[in-house]
């Protein structure tokens, strides 16, 4: 017998029957990356590669108990949370995460798959207990320029707030790092962008780190985000700082989308094993 070698991730998240999202997902991606993937299921989807039609939610103590007893029997080289929709399972992930401060986290706490909780209490309380309980823990933060906008609101008090002083906020939290996605793709020096391309952008505590712009898929995708979160965990675990590892999940990624397969009659899902596939025999 041999001991385990690869470096092991523990993911967070919802199990979507589909494996565009969520664990499943997270797990294809990190052995598709030589990591090793261990799930805690915060939520259980019905749903097709179009849309998810219910969501039921795990309870806290239920998702707590799953992780608990991982984690006493093996290291994490890295942890990822997904998108969660409970106040009470935030609460409780932070909890378990605060006891292993040494192995990275990324955040990614938004999805367009997963419903938002019906009442807009409910979403503010979200949004705020993410931000006060997760956000700090976080060695990276990814989510789009919209989600951004979403969670400052939970703070912002007047109209002047610009995306790097919300992302200076967060950072001021305790987040080391934080990736926006979907932003403007021109130059930091305000050149034009090339026609169809978006930017990812990195923030760090000395300000903007990079600024990776990419032609736009017309796609649509299901998961790609999820995708890219799940790249950036897999190549920190495995040693990348964090800019070298937001570019090589950047590069991945594309790749991923660039050979995405239509599974039914939805959107098309990443081909995570892309790279592997094309050195098989025919």
């Amino acid at each position: 017998m041999q001991n385990q070698t690869s470096p092991l991730i523990l993911s967070f998240g919802a199990a979507d029957p589909a494996g565009a999202i969520g664990v499943q997902a997270d797990l294809a991606a990190f052995s598709a990356l030589s990591c090793t993937g261990l799930a805690v299921t915060t939520a259980l989807l019905i749903g097709d590669s179009a849309r998810v039609e219910d969501a039921q939610d795990i309870d806290a103590d239920w998702v707590s108990d799953q992780a608990r007893v991982i984690l006493e029997d093996m290291t994490m080289a890295a942890f990822k949370v997904g998108a969660l929709n409970n106040v009470e399972q935030v609460a409780a992930i932070a909890e378990i995460l605060s006891d292993y401060p040494d192995a990275p986290l990324i955040l990614d706490p938004f999805s367009s798959r997963l419903p938002d909780p019906a009442d807009a209490d409910e979403v503010e309380e979200l949004l705020t207990a993410l931000r006060q309980l997760l956000v700090p823990q976080a060695t990276l933060l990814m989510l789009s320029q919209v989600e951004l906008g979403r969670l400052a609101e939970t703070w912002r008090e007047g109209a002047e707030d610009t995306m790097e002083s919300d992302v200076e906020h967060l950072l001021a939290l305790g987040c080391e790092f934080v990736l926006v996605t979907g932003t403007h793709a021109g130059s930091q020096q305000g050149e034009t962008a090339a026609p169809n391309t978006l930017a990812n952008t990195l923030f760090g505590a000395d300000g903007v780190i990079s600024h990776d712009a990419w032609q736009h898929m017309p796609g649509p995708f299901l998961g790609a985000g999820g995708t890219l979160s799940a790249a950036i965990t897999a190549f920190m675990a495995r040693g990348s700082d964090v800019p070298d590892a937001v570019k090589a999940a950047q590069e991945y990624t594309i790749g991923a989308l660039a050979h995405a397969q239509r599974y039914g009659m939805g959107k098309f899902i990443p081909n995570r094993f892309f790279h592997m596939q094309q050195a098989l025999p025919t």
